[in-house]
């Protein structure tokens, strides 16, 4: 398989995978290479840098450094949501029921909902999000 960046007559850039360069070739000759975004078919492949190989020691430092931006983003979000919203536990499905059909006032909240309970939100056009909590502490 063969990953090219493509761009577009009105240079919009993208990806597309491909078995093989003549693959590429071949569909890009017979206009089946189509730009997502305004489908085109006028494509041609963009500059790329090359990709180089990392080591597995690099490999699992540069994932070990994602992780850590990715559970600090997940703390500053909680935190977000502490500082903003009303903690409502176990009664956020019905809470969030009587802010939407007007029963209560209007305001942020949070709290426990089964995947259930979330999805029936949704579809009664209550705005939901489900958000991994994590643990706070070091542990």
């Amino acid at each position: 398989m063969i990953k090219y960046e493509l761009k577009c007559r009105k240079d919009h850039v993208f990806e597309a995978w491909f078995y093989d360069s003549a693959t590429y070739d071949k569909q890009a000759a017979s206009g089946k290479v189509v730009c997502p975004v305004c489908n085109s078919r006028k494509v041609t492949k963009a500059p790329m840098a090359p990709r180089i190989a990392r080591s597995r020691g690099e490999r699992a430092a540069e994932e070990t450094k994602q992780m850590a931006a990715a559970l600090k983003a997940l703390a500053e979000l909680r935190d977000h949501v502490e500082k903003n919203a009303d903690y409502v536990g176990e009664q956020f499905a019905e809470e969030a029921r009587k802010i939407h059909y007007g029963e209560a006032d209007k305001r942020n909240i949070y709290g426990e909902a089964s995947r259930e309970e979330a999805r029936e939100l949704a579809e009664e056009g209550i705005d939901v999000a489900v958000i991994p909590w994590l643990p706070r502490g070091d542990a």
